[in-house]
């Protein structure tokens, strides 16, 4: 069979991650807009290809003001660099259901290969009748190798915020027909 497009359904799909918070708590947030392309035969999830790209003034923590941080040049700096992408390399079978899709992030204008840790949920069909499919995926990146530097000392010993960001994924995404 040859390769089917699908695309992802923002409605029913979350992009969300988590960093340490003065090195005792995990501080989560998700961005809001986001849109992705898969290709991929479906009886072979190996041959998947994926173009994604995410809004980064579309994150939120749910506390406006350090939203507005985040946004801001001490962080994301949304203004200049207004949309983090990836675009997949490969993608490799890792166990049943299970697969590693690397690829290279585009984040705060500094390109770094990825691999996202992907399990393949299935298939099923909607009430309209189109074909869904859905895969949750998940990624650690190191922040600072992206750029995203900025970072405040404490007076007991360590930092504000922690270096190592997890990224998690839950995508559901209808055949293009």
């Amino acid at each position: 069979m040859s390769s089917i497009k699908w695309e992802v359904d923002p409605d029913h799909s979350s992009v969300e991650f988590s960093v340490a918070h003065l090195m005792i708590n995990k501080i989560k947030g998700a961005f809001e807009h986001f849109e992705a392309i898969l290709s991929f035969d479906p009886n072979d999830v190996t041959t998947m290809g994926i173009q994604a790209s995410i809004e980064a003034n579309s994150i939120t923590t749910r506390q406006r003001q350090r939203d507005e941080h985040l946004r801001s040049e001490d962080f994301f700096h949304a203004a200049k660099y207004p949309v983090i992408t990836f675009q997949s390399t490969s993608c490799v079978l890792a166990g049943e259901r299970q697969y590693e899709l690397a690829g290279n992030l585009t984040l705060h204008g500094v390109t770094k290969p990825v691999t996202f840790h992907t399990v393949f949920e299935g298939f099923n069909q909607d009430p309209r009748g189109r074909e869904r499919v859905g895969f949750h995926s998940t990624a650690r990146i190191e922040r600072n190798e992206f750029g995203l530097t900025f970072n405040s000392p404490l007076e007991t010993g360590g930092i504000v915020v922690g270096n190592e960001v997890s990224i998690e994924l839950y995508i559901e995404a209808i055949k293009v027909i």
